[in-house]
């Protein structure tokens, strides 16, 4: 008896040990230019259904989260931005505005938890991943929430990649009035900036500028967010300070140019901090979880999304 306990123990510290060691060697990965956000996250899903979870990581998440989201601020062109705004702001404001209450209403119309709602509605009404990121550690939002979030933004990417310039062409759209469309209706600023490529060079000009207004939405409705959300026991959340910091990066980066590649590597070392950040929580997610929450969750963010692309084409055509 005493033996088959000690061989238990043995194998119980080999195996941790052996987890461990695969989330090192992921996040190493993490760090490489291969390795986005979407392979990321679904690398960690795969290592959480294979069983292999680890307490100790997942703790940082947040942390991550914020420090990343703070780092990529130095990215921010703050000139572009002001001379987008001369024409994009009005645009951007109806849409981020229009976007979360219609998100909010459809999340009460699938019975889609809050969290998830509120995450897949920032990442739809600004700038997908980066604004659920943003937004998660405000709402102290679980794993598997922010995975359906960001499965959902991902999988729709994908497909807005290629469906953007293929409708863009057979409706005839301009490129002023692609690039405006591409910028409100896809999530991601990757994305936003393939379709734009791939439609053409002036569409990908007005759709990078008015996706820049967007991005920066993310402070002020984190801000919001902040003041509304409640704990449990009636108290307001603490104040999301990093999103000041995300702030005072743009700022200085900006005031002070001359450091411009000191920006560069900060702001690569943020976009890498939310790879990592992704992985962890792709791997704190259970298979019942999956199986809960995952169908309504698509079911919002596609109706949201489509919604979102229809009606703002109908907006800028007429």
């Amino acid at each position: 008896m005493e033996e088959v306990k000690k061989n238990g123990i043995y194998m119980s510290v080999r195996k941790e040990i052996i987890h461990n060691r695969l989330y090192v060697v992921l996040i190493i990965l993490c760090f490489l230019p291969f390795m986005s956000p979407a392979i990321a996250l679904f690398s960690g899903l795969i290592f959480s259904l294979l069983g292999i979870r680890h307490a100790a990581f997942h703790r940082y998440t947040s942390q991550v989260l914020q420090f990343s989201i703070v780092l990529m601020g130095f990215g921010m062109n703050l000139g572009e931005v002001i001379i987008a705004s001369k024409t994009g702001f009005v645009i951007t404001a109806l849409s981020v505005i229009t976007v979360m209450i219609l998100g909010i209403l459809l999340g009460k119309l699938f019975k889609v938890e809050k969290n998830i709602t509120l995450l897949i509605a920032s990442g739809t009404a600004i700038c997908g991943g980066s604004a659920i990121a943003a937004i998660a550690p405000i709402l102290r939002s679980k794993s598997h929430q922010n995975s359906f979030a960001l499965i959902v933004v991902f999988v729709l990417n994908a497909i807005a990649l290629f469906l953007f310039p293929f409708v863009g062409r057979k409706l005839g759209l301009s490129q002023e009035l692609f690039g405006n469309w591409a910028a409100i209706a896809i999530h991601d600023t990757s994305s936003v900036v393939g379709a734009g490529a791939e439609y053409g060079e002036k569409a990908l000009q007005v759709a990078t500028t008015v996706k820049l207004i967007r991005a920066l939405w993310i402070i002020p409705l984190s801000l919001v967010i902040a003041f509304f959300q409640r704990n449990e026991d009636g108290r307001s959340v603490k104040f999301p300070w990093f999103i000041l910091f995300f702030l005072f990066a743009i700022l200085i980066a900006n005031f002070f140019p001359q450091l411009h590649t000191s920006y560069d590597h900060l702001n690569w070392l943020g976009k890498r901090g939310l790879v990592i950040a992704l992985f962890l929580i792709g791997s704190n997610i259970t298979l019942g979880e999956i199986k809960r929450s995952g169908p309504r969750s698509f079911a919002l963010g596609i109706t949201l999304w489509v919604v979102t692309a229809i009606a703002s084409l109908y907006f800028l055509m007429r």
